[in-house]
């Protein structure tokens, strides 16, 4: 006779109540994904240059239009929070204090990808589109250029693009702002 396994998915609040209980060590870099709690890659050298950089250029050039949030948790869903290694979010006078951000309140989100194109390409972009998440930029390290994805379905985005460098590119919901590939990818 066989026997049906069954996997336990955690919800977001289950997820939060085991990190406020310490069952997560202080410093392990989780998410969770579909139910699964993830542990992030490390992050090199030049990742973290990126992510300092785009930081910068973002708070500088959309300096009260937006929030800048470093990787921070993002609620796709009940049973999905990634932290993104940014995103920028509308503008609130608490700065999200009183609240996580959502997909409706989030204007861009970036993932640095070094070693981990594959999985922020075919398992979070996805769930990114899901949720209604405008625009998702992702830096592909490996290959010295941004993937840029817009219009969100069920399933992925309808608007694929890529932006080498010598090019510019914007956000969508600020046209007008333009940035130099290689201002982001250094």
């Amino acid at each position: 006779m066989e026997t049906e396994v069954a996997k336990k998915l955690f919800t977001v609040e289950e997820y939060h109540r085991m990190g406020e209980a310490g069952i997560f060590h202080p410093e392990a870099r989780l998410e969770l994904i579909e139910g699964e709690i993830i542990e992030m890659s490390p992050v090199g050298d030049r990742h973290i240059g990126c992510v300092n950089r785009a930081t910068a250029l973002f708070s500088a050039r959309l300096a009260g239009r937006v929030v800048v949030s470093v990787q921070n948790p993002v609620r796709l869903s009940r049973y999905t929070e990634p932290q993104p290694d940014i995103l920028l979010a509308r503008p609130r006078e608490d700065y999200y204090g009183g609240k996580r951000i959502s997909p409706e309140d989030t204007l861009l989100v970036i993932e640095i990808s070094d070693t981990t194109l594959r999985y922020d390409r075919n398992r979070k972009m996805p769930l990114y589109a899901k949720s209604g998440v405008s625009e998702v930029w992702i830096e592909n390290l490996q290959e010295d250029l941004i993937l840029v994805y817009r219009k969100p379905g069920p399933e992925t985005y309808s608007t694929s693009l890529t932006f080498h460098r010598g090019e510019l590119i914007s956000l969508a919901a600020f046209p007008e702002v333009l940035f130099k590939i290689e201002e982001l990818l250094g």
